[in-house]
């Protein structure tokens, strides 16, 4: 079996088909793996109507989600290191599927929450189980523009959600459009039974799963914990803050979600690829600068509210791109053998953002003070670049000693 990192008479060198079907099958797998934050942000003017939610609780069912993906992305690290990408891709969507069922035939916030939290399982396999299957399969030359292309599959899912999907809510109802999701969920899980290769017998047993990162790892996993208590706070609420004070209807604010799915497309293939060893380490710290911009942008939107699809653009482009940078550089930087645990590693503190940034921004969001939530998550951002800037100072003078 090659090393890990080592990618011989892989699809891609052998098969220009086969290549383009496993980025495919990859970038779906990270798009299904967090479709339900953005299904919930999406349709959230509808669920606080109809289950009767309030902005408060709204916002928990993505601190419970993202807290699951946060406390098992650690140990899914290592399940993916033992069980392969090929079994670990399969039990994701299948998850994935069955999460967005349960959210679907949820009467209330009691099921609601339970389905949110079976749906961060697959949250915590999907980086893992990606950047293996990028590793085993794509050569060193291409990893760059693949990882950013399957890291773009998050934000392929809030443009399903916010478009295609909200649209649909429109005209069949928001559980009909869930369960359409649900159902798509199933089918790719169908396809990658079929069209990945087996995975290889699992390596010895390797030392204990480490629960605290170190070194770039501990870093980078700090940068994601502020980056993704931003966007969080934004995926979860921008069409709520459409719809409440902006005066749109529900499918104008679900666009909002779509516009900035869009542009994380676009942000994450081209910053991906352009983040070469020596450029890479400070692209973090300077898409957080700008994602500070983007939230500014979104507060200015009170006063001018045209500007708040320039700011969601702007969230696009630099904040959700931060974490495809991110994970560019732990596949350029991980040891052998430690790609799935790095990954996961970085990925819970992303995902720990994710579960503390709606909670905060709940508090303000339901006595309507937006002004000031859009403020914190200016501070958000601001931390997370200053974070990456002395992670970055730190590297270049531990490279020139």
């Amino acid at each position: 079996m090659a090393a890990e990192g080592t990618a011989t008479a892989s699809p891609t060198e052998k098969d220009g088909g086969a290549g383009r079907r496993l980025t495919a099958l990859l970038t779906s797998a990270m798009a299904f793996s967090m479709l339900q934050l953005f299904l919930i942000g999406a349709l959230g003017p509808r669920l606080v109507t109809e289950l009767e939610l309030s902005p408060a609780l709204l916002g928990l069912t993505t601190t419970i989600g993202f807290g699951t993906a946060a406390a098992l992305s650690p140990a899914g690290g290592r399940i993916v290191d033992r069980i392969g990408p090929r079994r670990s891709l399969v039990a994701l969507l299948l998850l994935s599927a069955a999460a967005l069922a349960l959210i679907g035939a949820a009467p209330g916030a009691g099921l609601l929450l339970a389905a949110v939290a079976l749906g961060g399982v697959p949250q915590a396999l999907a980086n893992p189980a990606t950047n293996k299957a990028v590793l085993r399969a794509v050569p060193p030359a291409r990893r760059g523009a693949v990882t950013g292309l399957k890291q773009s599959g998050v934000q392929l899912g809030a443009f399903a959600a916010g478009a295609p999907l909200a649209a649909l809510a429109g005209g069949i109802g928001w559980r009909g459009a869930v369960w359409t999701g649900a159902a798509a969920a199933l089918l790719t899980g169908l396809w990658a039974l079929r069209v990945l290769p087996a995975d290889p017998s699992a390596p010895p047993a390797g030392p204990r799963t480490e629960l605290v990162p170190r070194g770039m790892v501990a870093w980078l996993a700090a940068f994601s914990l502020f980056l993704g208590a931003g966007i969080a706070s934004v995926n979860t609420y921008l069409a709520l803050f459409g719809a409440q004070r902006l005066g749109m209807g529900p499918t104008a604010a679900g666009a909002l979600v779509a516009v900035l799915g869009v542009a994380g497309i676009a942000g994450r293939v081209g910053w991906s690829k352009a983040a070469r060893p020596g450029r890479a380490e400070w692209l973090p710290g300077w898409l957080a600068c700008g994602a500070l911009g983007a939230a500014a942008l979104l507060g200015a939107a009170l006063v001018v509210g045209p500007l708040v699809w320039v700011g969601a653009v702007a969230v696009g482009v630099f904040a959700v791109s931060g974490n495809a940078v991110s994970m560019v550089l732990v596949l350029q930087r991980a040891a052998p053998g430690r790609a799935g645990q790095d990954s996961a590693l970085v990925a819970a503190g992303f995902f720990a953002g994710f579960a503390l940034g709606p909670p905060l921004f709940g508090l303000l969001a339901q006595s309507g003070r937006y002004g000031p939530g859009w403020l914190l998550v200016a501070a958000e951002f601001a931390a997370a670049a200053a974070v990456a800037f002395l992670w970055a100072v730190r590297d270049r003078r531990r490279g020139t000693a």
